[in-house]
């Protein structure tokens, strides 16, 4: 099972450090417009307008707006493994995977609760809306395999790599279905999915 490379949606990638934070402008007002008016009424100029910078400074970037939605999710993807690595450092080494899995599902619940445009994108794979795609959660499981391997003294092999997907697919599921019955999050869905999570990774972790 081969990783599966990054998405590579930018035209033109940020060199000067003035327009690294311009791109950092467009994609927040793109996450802040995907909340207010969501993926269909989103446009390249009104994210300009909203990021101040001009229409071409977008295009300079982006085709259109699909590949600025790509470019979210991949800095979601970004944001939350920096997230998740952080936790682990907090905790220090050795702590061991359950450790490690709740950091890996805490930190997933507190960007679908707080990130901008997270509930629309997370990590590539709802738009449009409605619509499942496996490769982004493949990209998020070689992520994890690449990142715990060592915090579990485990090589990143296929078996890891499979492990992980069936895990971040099951997870993934179950979220959904907490974020539909609750805007917050169903506590007993979530409390649910770490207990399915302990008990399928234990067989292969323990």
């Amino acid at each position: 099972m081969k990783p599966v490379p990054p998405a590579t949606s930018l035209r033109r990638a940020p060199v000067q450090r003035r327009s690294a934070e311009r791109l950092t402008r467009i994609l927040d007002a793109c996450a802040d417009l995907l909340d207010e008016v969501g993926y269909d009424a989103l446009s390249t100029r009104a994210v300009a307008l909203r990021a101040g910078v001009p229409i071409g400074s977008v295009y300079r970037f982006f085709g259109n707006k699909r590949a600025m939605v790509d470019a979210l999710a991949q800095r979601n993807l970004d944001i939350y493994t920096d997230r998740v690595t952080q936790s682990l450092r907090r905790t220090g080494g050795g702590a061991g995977w359950r450790v490690a899995m709740d950091a890996v599902l805490d930190e997933y619940l507190a960007m679908k609760r707080t990130a901008p445009g997270f509930s629309l994108v997370d990590f590539g794979n709802q738009i449009p809306v409605g619509t499942r795609d496996a490769e982004p959660n493949t990209r998020v499981a070689d992520r994890l395999t690449d990142m715990l391997s060592g915090y579990l003294d485990r090589a990143p092999d296929d078996d890891l790599r499979r492990i992980f997907l069936i895990a971040v697919e099951a997870a993934d599921t179950l979220v959904q279905l907490a974020f539909r019955l609750d805007p917050a999050g169903d506590e007993r869905v979530i409390d649910e999915t770490r207990e399915l999570l302990r008990a399928y990774l234990s067989r292969s972790l323990d």
